[in-house]
């Protein structure tokens, strides 16, 4: 069975247009300092929220009404952290990629494949 060449023209269309994109480098490092950011000031703001309490208040942590705070800084935090842990993993793979790409071409160029 051969296909209409219009049907292969289209598929090879389709291939070149939704070939995957990689955000430049600069973006990488923008979104790690953003998230870095994020992450620290979380961390600062517990820090400082905890050092701000006197006895009374951390009796009233008891309450489950008091903890929007904490959690709201505990859950930026987390978030922030674990989206750098994502482009890190990221930013390695596609260094792994690239090798193991060039790998690949250096052997089929000398195969001549």
């Amino acid at each position: 069975m051969t296909m209409p060449m219009d049907e292969i023209r289209l598929e090879d269309l389709l291939a070149d247009v939704l070939q995957p994109v990689e955000p430049p480098e600069r973006f990488s490092d923008r979104l790690r300092e953003t998230f870095s950011a994020i992450r620290d000031a979380a961390a600062d703001d517990l820090t400082g929220w905890a050092d701000e309490l006197t006895e009374s208040e951390l009796d009233s942590l008891r309450d489950p009404r008091n903890w929007v705070r904490p959690v709201a800084a505990v859950a930026a935090g987390g978030v922030a952290t674990g989206v750098l842990v994502v482009v890190e993993l990221r930013r390695r793979g596609r260094r792994r990629r690239s090798r193991f790409e060039s790998m690949l071409e250096s052997t089929r160029s000398r195969t001549g494949l």
